[in-house]
């Protein structure tokens, strides 16, 4: 079987350089602030047009990641209502540029609500969607209300949203630093994760400057946190899926943490 193909997160502005300069296939961005909700931002010179033409040349492919505060599973209608938008607006705008999977993180309710009141809103925004590229739902490494923390809540979240019209065209996102910090075996994670979903579609690969079980989502290199280096090269090889590293120290730390991927990959 071949290797994986790797990537890396990086910055809209020249994506495909990032890539290349990493020795990458991938890359990975944010398209505008991932922290509000103004929309969809291209930094790239020409724009999308541009972007997807260049990369195409390049042999490079572009995977979106949607904004953080994108929460379609809250009961709260002024979270919930905007985050159906924006979510729409960075579908669209990752297809127009021949993008490989938008990532949206999985969302929570508030303490009090009735989890199942997100599972369901979950499926109304797939039902919603017009779902042009693989829209992919990551787990996420905190919150006792989440949606896609614990594995039971994955379960009944894609319980919820396998009849949803649309659901064909959703994958999931495995993120091993989520995983550790949310309380997850990643001895177990990927056939866990396959046993429910039926799939994994793209690997985040990080660190965790965190305990297991802790919550917190902080990545770090790959050998500088918390996560067994084994134990990370297992969860790659089992997934056969694409690899993201989001690490930190920019060229030279990613350059390093797929340099390292590469060695357990070959």
């Amino acid at each position: 079987m071949a290797a994986p193909a790797l990537g890396a997160h990086v910055d809209q502005a020249d994506p495909i350089t990032a890539a290349t300069e990493r020795g990458a296939t991938i890359a990975q961005f944010f398209l505008g602030d991932p922290q509000g909700y103004k929309g969809p931002e291209w930094e790239y010179p020409g724009g999308a047009e541009a972007l997807r033409a260049d990369a195409e040349a390049a042999g490079i492919e572009l995977y979106v990641h949607a904004p953080y505060l994108i929460n379609v599973a809250t009961t709260n209608n002024r979270i919930r209502i905007p985050s159906r938008k924006l979510l729409q607006q960075h579908m669209d705008a990752a297809a127009s540029i021949g993008a490989k999977g938008l990532i949206v993180h999985g969302g929570h309710v508030n303490k009090a609500d009735d989890p199942e009141k997100g599972f369901d809103n979950w499926r109304k925004a797939v039902e919603a969607t017009d779902i042009k590229i693989p829209l992919l739902i990551e787990n996420t490494a905190g919150g006792d209300n989440a949606m896609a923390r614990h594995l039971d809540r994955i379960g009944r979240l894609w319980e919820a949203i396998s009849g949803a019209e649309g659901f064909e065209d959703v994958g999931f996102c495995l993120d091993t630093c989520h995983a550790h910090a949310g309380g997850n075996d990643l001895s177990r994670i990927v056939d866990d994760v396959r046993a429910i979903t039926g799939r994994i579609d793209l690997v985040h690969c990080n660190d965790s400057r965190d305990e297991f079980g802790s919550g917190a989502d902080r990545h770090t290199n790959l050998g500088s946190g918390l996560i067994e280096l084994e134990q990370v090269a297992a969860v790659v090889k089992a997934a056969g899926a694409p690899v993201i590293v989001e690490t930190p120290g920019g060229l030279e730390g990613q350059s390093a943490d797929l340099d390292w991927l590469r060695e357990q990959l070959a």
